[in-house]
């Protein structure tokens, strides 16, 4: 079987886009992939023949359930469930204490760092 790898291009007006390739060249039937969110599949996605052969052109409507607080991840899958590719939406009010945990733990980080360091310049001094 051939190897399919899903290249992401770019998200315009709310559509998803990216390219497909490792498709046989000489198959005329456009490849199975499943693109879902929470376990529910994604309504409307597209496959068409890409100018190179063996490549198609994919793209979907982000899911209006997507667009909600939090972290939301649509996950894209060939016809066997092997994960082709992810795209996470990241917004709203719930992610201010995620992010300021994340700084404040870089920060510790950082901080242990600098003692670490300039322990070890002392000590080789």
């Amino acid at each position: 079987m051939t190897q399919l790898e899903l290249i992401p291009t770019r998200v315009n007006e709310g559509v998803w886009h990216g390219i497909l390739h490792g498709a046989p060249p000489e198959d005329d039937a456009a490849p199975a992939i499943h693109v879902t969110h929470q376990e529910q599949p994604v309504p409307d996605v597209t496959l068409d023949r890409g100018d190179t052969p063996g490549h198609w052109l994919v793209s979907f409507p982000l899911p209006p359930r997507a667009l909600s607080d939090g972290v939301q991840t649509i996950l894209i899958a060939d016809g066997d469930g092997a994960r082709l590719g992810t795209f996470v939406i990241a917004m709203g009010d719930a992610l201010d204490g995620d992010i300021r945990a994340e700084i404040d733990l870089l920060r510790a980080e950082l901080d242990m760092l600098k003692r670490a360091f300039r322990r070890h310049c002392v000590e080789t001094a």
